[in-house]
């Protein structure tokens, strides 16, 4: 054998030799640890415990787990007050009393009844057109040109001042103040102390003696005069087109007759029928006055701006009384606000918590809300949930203690295994309870990952000092 191979054969005992040296080396540690007690311990529910009751998580058991007693914490009630409600507060919701604002500045009207007329036969006066007819053979009242004129032309006669017409070749024949009738007989004895044929017939073609004027608030002021048919109130204003007021209240009929002014109130005469059949006299003057009411409209005006401005004045004051108030209560409510605030974040104010470990992607305990209960899908999801690379989602567990009616005293883990998705629905349902504690196993790959990695480098270590 040659120098060469010889040398060659040394080194690679040697190499062997090494290798062989630090793998007894390497299983010796292992073996030395494992004597020791030291190996990687991950934490999980253990099953075979007595004082742990694994309950699995079903519509159930969800249900039971609900119907633990528990109420949840709420907030104070100044986190439920508004600053424009309650208090004894001088401007907090109150405006002062409206000042007194008068609909009407009058009294009520005065009605003084128009005296009732008893119906009579109309009566000839001076103006009225009388028409005097004949018979045409007869000769000797041709003679009287006028009055054949008359009967042929229909041309009348007009009572004048004195009360009396003007026949030619008869004379003034007195008709003024009588009936129709007693002026034909008075004409009739005229005639035959004349030697005149005594045929003939007397009519009154124009009424001209007797007239009612009616006036103020009317569609057409006008005149109407009295007929044998006697005339009324209301045929009167008809006459006229009618009242045309727009506030009843402030207008009256007026009839002036004979020296003395009589008095309707509008309303009235609209509230008693009776009224429009009150017969007119000639002479009478009929007048829809509203005067009372635009006497004092400057100052009933006057007297309603000035109320309508105290009113605005007391209450725009008012209003900043209330918005001042109202800014203050604000104010105190925000400063008890945070103050609480600032309580609960030093950890002054007691608060229900659930804490949250193993896989989860912050090891962290999480505020039950208040007013309402949270589930457990708000928990996990609410800080993030688990990580699905490390987290076992067949082990999710809630280890809640207490005395359970089910178990007895004991701490219960209730399992839910979300490998299948669907049995997250459980987890929208299960209501936590204060010093709730969710924990998510770790994946048996990840257990033996990190020991292997934990471990590793040691025997790496150990073997290169051996």
């Amino acid at each position: 054998m040659s120098r060469t191979n010889l040398v060659t054969t040394a080194f690679t005992w040697r190499t062997s030799g090494n290798r062989m040296l630090r793998g007894l080396a390497a299983g010796t540690v292992m073996l030395s640890l494992s004597a020791c007690g030291i190996t990687y311990n991950s934490p999980s529910v253990n099953k075979s415990d007595d004082g742990v009751t694994v309950v699995e998580m079903s519509s159930a058991t969800v249900a039971s787990a609900n119907n633990s007693a528990y109420v949840p914490k709420a907030l104070p009630a100044v986190f439920f007050s508004n600053a424009g409600t309650g208090g004894d507060a001088v401007g907090a919701g109150a405006l002062p009393a409206a000042p007194y604002l008068p609909e009407e500045s009058r009294g009520q009207l005065q009605y003084r009844p128009l005296p009732d007329l008893a119906p009579q036969n109309y009566r000839i006066g001076v103006g009225d057109e009388l028409l005097l007819a004949t018979r045409g053979q007869a000769s000797t009242v041709e003679q009287l040109t006028g009055l054949l004129a008359a009967a042929n032309s229909r041309q009348g006669y007009t009572v004048r001042e004195d009360g009396s017409i003007a026949i030619p070749e008869v004379g003034s024949v007195q008709v003024a103040g009588l009936t129709i009738e007693e002026a034909e007989n008075n004409l009739f004895q005229v005639l035959v102390n004349n030697q005149i044929d005594p045929t003939f017939s007397l009519e009154i073609s124009q009424f001209r003696s007797q007239r009612v004027a009616i006036g103020g608030a009317v569609q057409t002021p006008t005149v109407v005069a009295i007929t044998p048919n006697d005339l009324t109130l209301g045929e009167a204003l008809i006459a006229a087109g009618g009242v045309t007021v727009r506030d009843r209240d402030f207008a009256s009929i007026r009839v002036y007759r004979e020296g003395t002014l009589y008095q309707i109130p509008l309303t009235t005469y609209y509230e008693n029928p009776g009224l429009k059949d009150k017969l007119l006299k000639g002479g009478d003057a009929v007048f829809v006055d509203t005067s009372y009411d635009l006497d004092r409209a400057l100052e009933f005006y006057r007297a309603k701006i000035d109320v309508i401005a105290l009113r605005t004045s007391a209450r725009s004051s008012a209003m900043g009384i209330l918005q001042s108030e109202i800014s203050l209560r604000r104010a105190a409510l925000e400063e008890e606000r945070t103050n609480y605030e600032r309580r609960r974040d030093l950890g002054e104010e007691t608060r229900d918590y659930v804490y949250l470990t193993g896989e989860v992607n912050t090891q962290s305990r999480f505020p039950l809300p208040y007013g309402r209960r949270a589930t457990l899908a708000d928990v996990l999801f609410g800080e993030g949930g688990f990580d699905t690379m490390t987290g076992d989602p067949s082990q999710i567990y809630v280890l809640r203690s207490g005395n359970a009616p089910e178990v007895g005293d004991v701490t219960i883990a209730y399992h839910l295994n979300a490998r299948n998705a669907a049995n997250l629905v459980l987890a929208t349902q299960f209501e936590m309870r204060p010093s709730d504690v969710v924990f998510v196993e770790e994946q048996p790959i990840t257990k033996w990952n990190r020991a292997v990695q934990q471990v590793f480098p040691s025997l790496l270590q150990v073997a290169n000092n051996i």
